[in-house]
C-alpha cells in the first residue's frame, strides 16, 4: 500500500495527515503540545486512537515507545553511532524486529526485516512542509511503519521547534 504523509503547515505540535494511494485521508497524527518530550496520538479519521507514541527521556540517543491498546508494542531507537546517515532499530517482541536506514541527506529510507525490504520512504525535496511517500509491502504492519516514519522525522529533524513553520 502506498501512502502520502504530510505534516500540517499551521499546527501547534507535530501533526500529520496520511492519505492512501487513492488520496483518501486515512490516518491523522496528533502531536501533543506542552508535554515533556514528544507525545503523539496516531488515529483513524474518526478519532479512534490506533497507537500512541511517547519519547523516552534520559536516553543517550532518540528513543520512542509505541503503544497499542495501552500496551508497549515496539521501541524505536536511533542508533547512537551512525555517521553520515540515520539508522533506527524498531524492536518488536519476538524475532521480527525492523531496521530503518536513511541516506546521507535523510530524504530516503528503507525498512528491512532479516535483510529484506518491507517498506520504502521518500521525502519530497521542495515543499513547504515535511511530506513523505511511504510504500509498504503487502502483509506488513502499515501503522507500525507509518508511526516509525513519524518518529524518524522527529528524531532526524529534532532541531525544528514545535509550532514553527517548516520549509521542508
Amino acid at each position: 500500500m502506498r501512502y502520502v504523509m504530510k505534516q500540517k503547515l499551521f499546527a501547534w505540535g507535530d501533526d500529520f495527515i496520511i492519505k492512501d494511494e487513492d488520496e483518501n485521508e486515512t490516518f491523522f497524527v496528533d502531536g501533543k503540545v506542552f508535554c515533556l518530550g514528544n507525545q503523539l496520538s496516531f488515529q483513524d479519521m474518526s478519532g479512534n486512537e490506533l497507537a500512541f507514541i511517547k519519547q523516552k527521556l534520559l536516553s543517550l540517543s532518540a528513543t520512542y515507545e509505541l503503544y497499542r491498546d495501552n500496551e508497549l508494542y515496539a521501541k524505536i531507537k536511533k542508533d547512537f553511532f551512525s555517521f553520515f546517515k540515520c539508522r533506527f532499530t524498531i524492536d518488536i517482541p519476538g524475532p521480527d524486529d525492523l531496521e530503518a536506514e536513511g541516506n546521507f541527506l535523510d530524504h530516503e529510507y528503507t525498512f528491512t526485516r532479516h535483510g529484506k525490504t518491507v517498506a520504502r520512504v521518500s521525502k519530497q525535496w521542495f515543499s513547504w512542509v515535511d511530506t513523505y511517500g511511504v510504500d509498504v509491502k503487502k502483509d506488513e504492519d502499515d501503522i507500525l511503519i507509518l508511526a516509525s516514519t513519524v518518529v524518524i522525522d522527529m528524531a532526524c529533524h529534532e532541531n525544528k521547534k514545535k509550532g514553527s513553520i517548516s520549509f521542508g
